[in-house]
Parts: C-alpha cells; structure tokens; sequence
C-alpha cells in the first residue's frame, strides 16, 4: 500500500512541475525576445476586465493518465478477486477523471484584459498574466511587442 501510495505522490507531483504560466505577465519576456528591439507604442487604457487564461492543452491528458493509474493502483488494494478487478477499473476511472479536473484547475491563472486606445487611434485588446500593477480606465500606458506578441506597461 506504501509503494503505490508513494508512487501516486510521485506522479502528482511531476504534473504538478509541468504547469508554467510565467511568460503570460507583462514583465516576462521569452528568450527570443531578449536583446531583441521592441516596437513601443503609446495610449491611453479604455478598460481593464480580470480573466483566467488557460495554460496548455485544453485536454489535460497527463492529469487523466497520472489520475488513472493512481486510482488503478489504489482501487487495486481494495477487496480481492473480481471485487478487486472491478474496484481496479473503477479506480481508474474516476482517478482519470479526477485528475483531469486537477491539471485543467493548475493550468489556469489569473489574468487582465486591458483595451489600450492607442495614440495612432486604434484600438487594441490585450491579455496578460495579473500580476502587482494595477491598470486603470485613464491611465497612459506603453504597448511593447512586436506583431501578435504585445504587452503593455505603465507609463
């Protein structure tokens, strides 16, 4: 009984490592955007709305396989013969599920849409990781990126 429970914290725990949200703030930048020259554009914040943002795959497949072998090994240990069969399939059923649920819930972080009236007259909807800085409707920012890649900064 130790070894599988041991084994399931074993298991939970590497999921657990496998969630990272970091690059989705405002002030982190990926590797290819380091030493690299940024486009700065300026305006004028319209809104701010919190949001989740769903980090990785919306399947979750590793908190299902990781569920299910965990609830496998547990169901394992209850009864014996096709009681414990049963109780096996059972166990991975609801451990898959389970699990599942469980990755789904660690790859969500909290964020903020801030819709920026930028000086040039247009308008854009940028989502970031919610971190310490509070923006409000008013508030001059900096829109830094280039492309598809855009966070915004006060100014």
């Amino acid at each position: 009984m130790f070894k599988h429970l041991l084994i399931g914290l074993f298991t939970m725990t590497v999921l657990t490592g496998c969630v990272n949200t970091n690059s989705l703030s405002g002030d982190t930048y990926t590797a290819s955007q380091a030493k690299q020259a940024q486009n700065i554009t300026y305006g004028t914040v319209v809104s701010v709305r919190a949001v989740n943002i769903q980090a990785g795959s919306d399947e979750n497949i590793l908190g299902a396989i990781g569920g299910a072998v965990l609830g496998g090994m547990l169901g394992n240990t209850v009864g014996g013969g096709t009681g414990r069969n049963l109780a096996t399939a059972a166990g991975a059923i609801a451990g898959g599920m389970a699990g599942q649920q469980a990755q789904g819930a660690l790859n969500t972080t909290k964020g903020v849409q801030i819709e920026v009236r930028l000086d040039t007259g247009k308008t854009v909807a940028i989502v970031q990781k919610a971190d310490n800085t509070v923006y409000s409707q008013g508030q001059r920012v900096a829109v830094i990126g280039n492309g598809n890649n855009l966070t915004v900064s006060p100014r």
